[in-house]
Formats: C-alpha cells, structure tokens, sequence
C-alpha cells in the first residue's frame, strides 16, 4: 500500500500523516502502479488525502482502517479482481454504503455485473483527468449528503443510478488479463468461490 509518495506495508502507521483541511479521501486500488499514480496525482491535485492498494485483497486489508470516502476499483487484477473485491465490500456491514468506482476497461459485461452489485460509478480506461476528478467529488459530495443529519439529506426518491462513463466497447481488458496472470495467488479458497466470475488472470 502506498499513502502519499511513501510506500509502506500495514502495520507500519504512516498513515497518521493526515492532510490538513482535505475535502476526503480515496482508496485507489490498481495493479499497474502507473494508473495508480497517475489516479493519485489528479486526486492530490483537488486537495484530496489518497491511499492506494496494488490489489483487491490489499484493499479488504486495509480498508477499515483507511475509512476511505471513495473505493476506486480496477477489474483485471492478481489475487483479488475488482468484481469480487466490490461484492465483499458491498456484503460487510461496515462498508456496505461506501461509493465504489470502477476504473477500467469497462466492458458491457464488467458494467452489468457492477451495477447488479451495487457499484455507483463507472469510468472507462484511458480515462480524462477532469471525468475521473468530477466522479470523485461527486460520490464523495453524495457520501457526505446522505450522511447529514435529518432533514438536510438527499431528497425522497431512492438511491441515485450509477455513473457509467464507459463505451461498450474495448479488448475486454486482454492486455491486463496477461499481466495478472504473473505471479497470481488465491484468495480463500479457489478463485470464484463466492460464485462470481473471475477476472484476477487465472480464470476466463
């Protein structure tokens, strides 16, 4: 996990290092340690706090004690892709309501499966800096409403639709899918064991 420019392993506490006066903060979660940066460096540019996690099982690591305001999620990814890392943070209690954010290739496939799980944003790979700052602040802004005391929430009317910022497009994430399949563990069990499809490079 990387908080700021120091990359550091949990436990090591380095994340004391709080950004005064920051509007929120973002656990980003890719594999590719450019997009990771690159992801960062846009988020720090609006004032936000960011944390990032190589993988979606460094994520679970590490997300409560993080208390991010914002998950963002590649799919293609060793160990623990995006999908099912998004369904185990949508089945804990703890972070049931936290906005999660696909970032990826974003194929018709990964967005229906994302959307039946509940994700609430989408953003396709390459991405512009501006669409991945508005998305951001607008699930955090839509965090921060609906956690306002009685009677300054949202308004009566069900839970806003996601925000699918992807074409149907694209090589259904092919080039990640090699990559993770480099140096790939599994998680509890067989991969896939919670029944749902795997995208961590070892499963079609």
């Amino acid at each position: 996990m990387e908080v700021g420019k120091t990359r550091t392993r949990w436990p090591v506490r380095t994340y004391s290092r709080l950004v005064p006066g920051a509007p929120g903060r973002v656990l980003v979660v890719d594999d590719n340690k450019v997009i990771r940066q690159l992801i960062r460096v846009n988020l720090e540019l609006e004032g936000l706090e960011v944390v990032t996690a190589a993988d979606g099982a460094e994520c679970l690591d590490v997300v409560h004690e993080v208390r991010p305001d914002v998950v963002t999620l590649d799919v293609v990814m060793p160990r623990l892709d995006g999908i099912r890392t998004a369904a185990r943070l949508r089945a804990d209690p703890r972070t049931h309501h936290l906005p999660v954010a696909i970032i990826s290739a974003c194929t018709q496939y990964e967005v229906q499966a994302g959307l039946d799980l509940g994700v609430d944003a989408f953003l396709a790979k390459p991405f512009e800096p501006a669409e991945l700052v508005r998305i951001v602040m607008d699930l955090i802004e839509r965090k921060n409403r609906s956690a306002a005391p009685a009677g300054e929430g949202p308004e009566p009317g069900g839970a806003p639709a996601a925000d699918v910022a992807c074409g149907a497009g694209g090589d259904g994430g092919a080039g990640d899918r090699e990559a993770a399949a480099e140096g790939t563990d599994e998680i509890d069990g067989l991969p896939g064991h919670d029944g749902l499809p795997s995208h961590d490079g070892i499963h079609p």
